[in-house]
């Protein structure tokens, strides 16, 4: 037995040494450095002229890379989604059109200039030789014979995009554009790292997370504030931060898109290189019982425990893929008129804040209550950090939210 032990304890030792040469040898991959969630809306929901038209959009990138490629979509499409030709470049000024012009490419599809993506699917780009550095500014640009009648889309970019009538793909500027706050077919960008050197995390949430309150083209987000923090240390240069969260949300029930639960696989589990998710979510299945009727004890007991459930279902699931989960207590939200905020919902909240932070069920946690809570009145927020209806932070308390979340949380 000792013989057999000490021959195995070799082989352990060679394979061991063996794995350095082997990691430096191994080929680049892809990491998601930007992703949004979609939601279904009608073309007359967007400012879109009649025929064709270029539409122009701006994404801020997590981690940088030496090549990048497009995912784009027609997730909610109910017909093929055509789109003639894309572009990108890196973006000019904040809340303009322009491009820097010696940074446009190309952007090819099996290596045509077009692509068709059948509904309900989404389509990668092929790579292109375009190197981004962190948070650096994207300008993509696509050309599409016509908006589509049922577009995928991500109803509050808090970033301007441009739209167009005819083919100016090419163009420095587009002028003459109409504007809108979305992003429109586009699911993602991934960006080529080092083998080893790259990693995604995804904060997977409702319209706090999606950063109601913060401005326009200033990315004041807390997820933008943690993606600005990771980036300024060399150490975490490689991590970006996906941002998932939909405005209106819930886990347990579809209404402003699908729920959080339904969602996950495509919004999270799917993202590549996602080693780690931050799920902070939950207010509006608490506040949103009184717009279902009346509330009464036996709801309010199903929606505490439905929560408790799903956080389970969302970590199990991540575990598998071998995906850390920090959980975020909800926010405190008294006073606010958006919904229910009496003191059976602080009640209903302040237990489910408990089970996150003492259940040991999340492998870390963040506490977004205490953070962001009035000492005084602790089931409002603190009034430096209430955008003024007392449910989505200020920018300053988006900050401090976004400060709050400690790095090593993450790995």
């Amino acid at each position: 037995m000792r013989r057999i032990g000490t021959r195995l304890l070799g082989l352990a030792l060679c394979v061991g040494l063996a794995w350095p040469a082997a990691a430096a040898t191994s080929p680049p991959t892809w990491t998601g450095s930007w992703a949004t969630a979609l939601v279904s809306t009608d073309a007359a929901n967007l400012p879109a002229p009649q025929g064709e038209v270029t539409i122009r959009q701006v994404v801020r990138l997590g981690a940088g890379g030496s090549r990048l490629r497009l995912r784009l979509a027609n997730t909610f499409g109910t017909a093929p989604l055509r789109i003639d030709g894309a572009r990108v470049a890196l973006a000019g000024a904040p809340g303009g059109s322009t491009i820097v012009a010696d940074t446009d490419r190309a952007v090819s599809f099996d290596g045509q200039a077009g692509v068709t993506i059948p509904p309900g699917a989404t389509w990668l780009s092929d790579p292109v030789n375009l190197p981004v550095e962190g948070l650096a500014r994207l300008a993509v640009s696509l050309r599409l014979p016509e908006v589509p009648r049922q577009a995928s889309v991500h109803r509050s970019a808090r970033t301007t995009a441009f739209i167009v009538a005819g083919d100016q793909l090419a163009a420095p500027e587009l002028t003459d554009a109409a504007t809108f706050t979305q992003w429109a077919q586009l699911a993602g960008v991934d960006v080529e790292r080092p083998a080893g050197k790259g990693m995604a995390v995804v904060t997977l949430g409702d319209s706090i997370t999606d950063g109601s309150g913060a401005g326009v083209d200033v990315y004041e987000r807390w997820p933008d504030v943690l993606a600005a923090r990771l980036q300024a240390d060399p150490r975490t240069k490689g991590v970006s931060v996906l941002n998932v969260g939909i405005g209106g949300n819930k886990l347990l029930k579809d209404g402003s898109g699908q729920a959080a639960l339904a969602r996950l696989d495509r919004d999270v589990l799917a993202q590549p290189g996602v080693k780690a998710m931050i799920v902070l979510i939950g207010v509006n299945d608490i506040g949103g019982l009184s717009r279902e009727g009346e509330v009464t004890p036996e709801k309010r007991t199903q929606v505490v425990t439905g929560l408790i459930a799903a956080y389970r279902q969302i970590v199990t699931r991540a575990h598998e893929r071998g995906i850390r989960v920090v959980g975020a207590t909800i926010l405190p939200c008294g006073g606010t008129k958006v919904y229910r905020s009496d003191a059976d919902a602080d009640a209903d909240r302040q237990a489910v804040n408990a089970w996150i932070r003492d259940s040991g069920v999340f492998d870390a946690v963040v506490d977004f209550d205490k953070v962001t809570r009035d000492p005084a009145h602790p089931e409002r927020l603190l009034p430096a950090y209430d955008s003024g209806d007392q449910l989505h932070p200020s920018p300053a308390g988006y900050k401090a939210m976004g400060e709050a979340v400690p790095i090593k949380a993450l790995d």
